[in-house]
């Protein structure tokens, strides 16, 4: 296995230790006053190497790739997620955005498919920041034996050619305006949609969301099936 080197350039202020070659994956942390950190890297065919970073709801992830030999890629998991929220089809050097939940993020950078498979080495500059501060924890009431702190019945569809049903919904209020929503569909499907500053920010699907407001109705779209059609009131509560 070619050895891996991981540099921490002193201007972005890193403070981590160099794994061993086997070990592929790297935890990332910064100096005390410093908001981002920069890593070079190589990967071997279809080795991937993954960096974690600790983070909470309400700061802004800032992931941005370069390569420097080759070509590579990179996903980016929300905690305790497989899907991911930045796929490197879509997102393949950089990825900007509000985190939905607070806990252990993954970036993970991996060759094309084509190099991987004729064994080609690829070299690369990862930088990752986290700012701002996080969101304040919501003091709402729960829905009695559920973790919610509000439940309802929203119109959605969520099949081709399907009509609007009904969709069980269920929210996780974490104050400001950021807020989990969850979802069961009528096919029993389902799907987590988060509001960053009671905007619609992401869900826990591969494929972006595409949102628009209008009145108090936040109309969510994933993919060319997917419409949800979430209320202010669902939330921001009141």
């Amino acid at each position: 296995m070619i050895r891996t080197v991981l540099t921490a350039f002193a201007a972005a202020g890193l403070v981590l230790a160099v794994p061993a070659a086997a070990q592929q994956i790297v935890p990332v942390t910064f100096a005390k006053g410093k908001s981002a950190a920069t890593l070079t890297g190589s990967i071997k065919g279809d080795q991937d190497r993954s960096y974690t970073i600790d983070a909470r709801a309400g700061q802004t992830l800032t992931v941005t790739l370069k390569a420097t030999k080759g070509s590579v890629e990179m996903n980016v998991y929300a905690p305790g997620n497989d899907t991911a929220i930045s796929l490197g089809s879509t997102d393949p050097y950089k990825f900007t955005t509000v985190l939905p939940t607070t806990g252990r993020y993954k970036v993970q950078v991996y060759q094309m498919r084509a190099s991987a498979r004729r064994g080609e080495t690829a070299s690369y500059t990862l930088t990752i920041g986290v700012t701002g501060s996080a969101a304040k924890a919501s003091t709402d009431a729960l829905v009695p034996g559920t973790k919610y702190n509000a439940t309802a019945d929203i119109s959605c569809t969520t099949s081709v050619g399907g009509k609007t049903g009904a969709c069980k919904a269920g929210v996780i209020r974490k104050g400001g305006g950021n807020a989990t929503v969850e979802l069961n569909t009528p096919d029993g499907g389902q799907r987590s949609i988060y509001f960053t500053g009671g905007k619609a920010s992401g869900s826990d699907s591969a494929t972006p969301i595409k949102a628009t407001k209008a009145g108090d109705i936040t109309t969510v779209r994933i993919g060319t099936v997917e419409v949800y059609y979430i209320p202010d009131a669902l939330v921001f509560g009141g």
